[in-house]
């Protein structure tokens, strides 16, 4: 094959690792039973095809090539290793364990996808909460370690730790990798939908690096969502596709070609994807109207007010700040707190948001989240109090790892009168 042809054939592979490998490795969870040994498998197959696709081409299905490449490249080493004999005794791994297994099926019923049966096994209730969530983030979505942490306002070290103890009782207690049962469903659910939201909330605004947005985690919780809601037609379910739906209606206009961010009043409406902005708008109403409010068909309210202003000067700051107070009622919490300090200062003027803000960074909570800082500078800058800008711009770039967002905040800050 020509070098240009073994160059093309190469990129072609590491897109595919990019778009497909978190799916691969989940149907190699399923077939294998452990978290290293899929793991193993995954870097197996796509080192087989590194070394045939360039001469051979690729096959026609190259997902189920290379789960089948890695599954048998996985049945060779256990048969070389004894360390996985107790695997054999599992009857959720034992059948895939053996040559005559049958091979990938591209048509199971969605019902059957095995990323959302990957979630709900990490998000078994033998395992911890935070955990739970960790383990999701980092196995189903490929989240690195460290972007968890930005996720939690966690140390990196410890979410380690947290991964590592979640797939360890994973394995002693021979958890099994499948959806649960209808009945089971609910109590499953809460930890679910928030892991769902964390990975949106990562692809919607990256907590680092010098993208925004990371649209592929962002479409994978969309993904998940859907296929949440199509499992489960609970109105927190609806209520949290709408909400995400709503959000990334949005996105095309987040950010400058050059990368820099545009802040909501900035943003050029009219390039907000109205498809989106109508399915999520008509999942919130349908979501409202059972009269079983959660916190994320509330937050989809508020993003439809959002979504459905045609100006950012006719937006309804008043119920927005209706729907932030009904939040905190059945979901206190600093963040959405802060949120509603933002609506405050846009209805009430940033005087009163930023003694509202104060208050809860006196608690200590939010002392390590940017956004708070980032909040306080720009209520300060407006009642022209400079220096506590100054020095509030300042903390907010030094917790800031995102390359867009940091350079926004170096912008306020040098345009700042000395």
């Amino acid at each position: 094959m020509p070098s240009a042809d073994i160059a093309r054939v190469r990129a072609e592979i590491d897109a595919l690792y990019r778009r497909e490998s978190r799916r691969i490795f989940a149907t190699l969870i399923r077939l294998l039973g452990d978290f290293e040994r899929a793991e193993e498998a995954l870097h197996e197959a796509f080192r087989a095809a590194m070394e045939k696709w360039p001469g051979e081409g690729l096959p026609q299905n190259p997902v189920s090539w290379l789960v089948s490449a890695g599954r048998f490249k996985s049945i060779d080493k256990q048969r070389r290793d004894k360390r996985f004999d107790h695997l054999e005794d599992r009857p959720d791994v034992s059948a895939a364990l053996t040559d005559d297994a049958p091979a990938l099926d591209e048509r199971e019923e969605l019902l059957e996808d095995d990323r959302l049966r990957l979630v709900f096994t990490c998000c078994h209730p033998a395992i911890a909460p935070d955990a739970q969530v960790a383990l999701t983030l980092r196995e189903v979505c490929g989240l690195a370690t460290e972007e968890i942490a930005a996720a939690f306002l966690t140390p990196a070290p410890t979410i380690a730790q947290r991964i590592v103890r979640a797939k360890g009782k994973i394995r002693d207690a021979n958890i099994p990798y499948q959806v649960p049962s209808r009945d089971e469903l609910p109590a499953r659910l809460e930890t679910v939908l928030r892991v769902v939201y964390l990975v949106f909330n990562e692809g919607y605004s990256a907590s680092s690096g010098e993208s925004a947005t990371r649209a592929d985690l962002s479409g994978e919780a969309i993904r998940l969502g859907r296929l949440l809601f199509e499992l489960i037609p609970e109105p927190e379910v609806q209520g949290l596709l709408a909400l995400m739906l709503l959000h990334e209606s949005r996105r095309e206009t987040r950010a400058a070609p050059n990368g820099d961010l545009i802040l909501l009043d900035e943003q050029d409406r009219s390039r907000w994807n109205r498809r989106l902005i109508e399915e999520g708008a008509a999942l919130t109403r349908a979501a409202l109207s059972t009269q079983r409010v959660g916190p994320y068909s509330l937050q989809a309210a508020i993003a439809a007010v959002h979504a459905e202003s045609p100006t950012a000067a006719e937006t309804d700051w008043s119920e927005i700040i209706g729907l932030y107070d009904l939040l905190l009622r059945i979901l206190p919490s600093p963040i959405i707190a802060l949120n509603r300090t933002v609506a405050v200062a846009q209805l009430q003027g940033p005087q009163l948001a930023l003694e509202h803000l104060d208050g809860l960074l006196a608690d200590g909570a939010l002392d390590g989240y940017q956004l708070a800082h980032a909040a306080r500078a720009d209520f300060c800058r407006r009642l022209g109090r400079n220096d506590d800008a100054r020095a509030a711009y300042t903390r907010a770039i030094g917790l800031t790892a995102q390359g867009p967002a940091r350079r926004f905040l170096e912008r306020r800050l040098a345009a700042l009168p000395a």
